[in-house]
């Protein structure tokens, strides 16, 4: 099969017109009528990752975040970048990333964190327009099974999304918390609108320093666990690719990363 197969189904589920505008998603490196046989699906496409991808014969990335954020400005082979970009080239591996179209896909990245906290009653939180007659939205809110406070949810969130530190912004420890909204990646200047729509706390991730002091004048506690909790991704786009190869009689394999790409370490 090639990679147009896989990207043009994928893009009946997370359409690239649900992207935030100007985001870098789509093709990233390579060709769509590439034949594939083996797919590696990841959170970020680093050079270990890309290694891992040569070492297990993979002819296809798929990744949430863009490879390619910034422009090349030239081909210095000594920069770690440059070179995981000719790695690429050299081993004939497609990379495609779903970015702002994944998160805003129903069913798509912010429902599956929200299903990691077990949230019923799910609604979309942002709006992102409408597209096919569809209104998408930009993370979720709903309410948890039973109520907590601020600081045991807090606690509870190392457990929902497997990190073994989080930031609090919170003055209100012990405030009831039944009602929760949630944006992967970086969300914090969209906390009024969680705290519009009634959420008790926000889950979202790098929280800017100043805007945590806006929340909490703002009474509004937040979780930020951090935006490599996203790579919950990499299983349930593995479990897809997988279901969708059973049906279309695809001859893939599918592997996930098995690399943890977050830059940061709690000591």
């Amino acid at each position: 099969m090639k990679a147009f197969d896989l990207i043009n189904q994928f893009e009946k589920f997370a359409p690239k017109e649900i992207a935030v505008e100007h985001d870098p998603i789509g093709l990233q490196i390579g060709s769509i009528n590439q034949e594939i046989h083996k797919v590696l699906v990841t959170l970020d496409v680093r050079p270990e990752v890309v290694e891992e991808a040569i070492e297990n014969d993979c002819d296809m990335i798929f990744s949430h975040h863009p490879a390619m954020f910034r422009p090349v400005k030239n081909m210095d082979l000594d920069v770690p970048q440059n070179k995981m970009y000719a790695d690429i080239i050299k081993h004939n591996i497609v990379v495609y990333s779903a970015h702002t179209n994944l998160d805003n896909a129903d069913g798509g990245m912010n429902d599956w964190l929200a299903e990691a906290m077990d949230l019923r009653n799910v609604e979309g939180l942002v709006s992102q327009g409408d597209y096919k007659g569809v209104e998408y939205f930009m993370g979720r809110i709903g309410e948890l099974k039973e109520t907590t406070t601020v600081e045991q949810f807090a606690r509870n969130c190392k457990q929902y999304f497997n990190v073994s530190g989080l930031r609090l912004i919170s003055h209100e420890l012990n405030k009831p918390v039944k009602k929760v909204a949630v944006l992967g990646g970086d969300g914090g200047k969209f906390y009024n609108i969680a705290k519009d729509k009634g959420a008790d706390v926000y889950v979202t991730g790098d929280v800017y320093y100043h805007v945590g002091h806006d929340m909490i004048a703002d009474h509004m506690s937040v979780v930020d666990p951090g935006h490599h909790i996203e790579s919950i991704c990499k299983p349930y786009l593995a479990e897809m690719f997988k279901e969708w190869a059973k049906d279309y009689d695809w001859p893939i394999d599918v592997i996930e990363s098995s690399i943890n790409t977050d830059p940061y370490q709690f000591i």
